[in-house]
């Protein structure tokens, strides 16, 4: 995929993504390619995955974050972040069958990360420059979590998705903007 066509093709929903895709345009249109972690401001994808009926949203307990969170992670190089963002759910979940409900962008934000000790090691403050992607999944589906990241792996319904969190700014200004932008993609029956 082509991350600059897509975002060109990618429509703002409100101010905020707006903002973040222009500061992303202009990134990546100045020929810099930040998909690996060693550039401070890198690439990674998420996943708002919901049920066919669009009622539920599964979350991930986040170690790192100590908080209900989506699912995603780095791009490490790949340059096609929808294949990332699917990648990370199978892995975060166990999640097997997991599909796009698009193939398009469905949110974009730029994310402050607090420097923090991975697996040992201090790892700088930086920028997460996140593409979402709306995927779907059964929730009869089994779980499973990946004890190096996440404690727990579970489905909510929506409002209980977004109040499960510990982040406010996440609560308010992400999770809540997903959840509103459902309207627009109808249950599958």
């Amino acid at each position: 995929m082509d991350i600059l066509k897509e975002l060109r093709a990618f429509c703002p929903w409100n101010e905020q993504e707006a903002a973040d895709r222009g500061a992303l345009l202009s990134l990546l249109e100045s020929g810099q390619a930040p998909y690996g972690r060693e550039d401070p401001a890198h690439l990674t994808a998420s996943a708002w995955v919901v049920s066919p009926d669009r009622r539920q949203v599964l979350l991930a307990y986040h170690k790192l974050y100590d908080s209900w969170a989506w699912l995603g992670g780095h791009a490490d190089g790949d340059r096609d972040l929808l294949a990332t963002a699917l990648r990370e759910v199978r892995e975060e979940s166990g999640l097997e069958a997991v599909r796009p409900v698009s193939r398009d962008i469905y949110s974009l934000e730029i994310l402050t990360v607090d420097g923090h000790e991975k697996r040992g090691r201090y790892v700088s403050s930086h920028l997460h420059l996140n593409l979402t992607y709306l995927l779907e999944a059964d929730p009869a589906a089994p779980l499973r979590c990946k004890p190096d990241e996440n404690a727990q792996v579970a489905w909510f319904g929506l409002e209980e998705a977004v109040s499960a969190s510990s982040e406010p700014w996440f609560r308010k200004r992400i999770y809540s903007k997903l959840n509103a932008k459902l309207a627009g993609f109808p249950p599958r029956t």
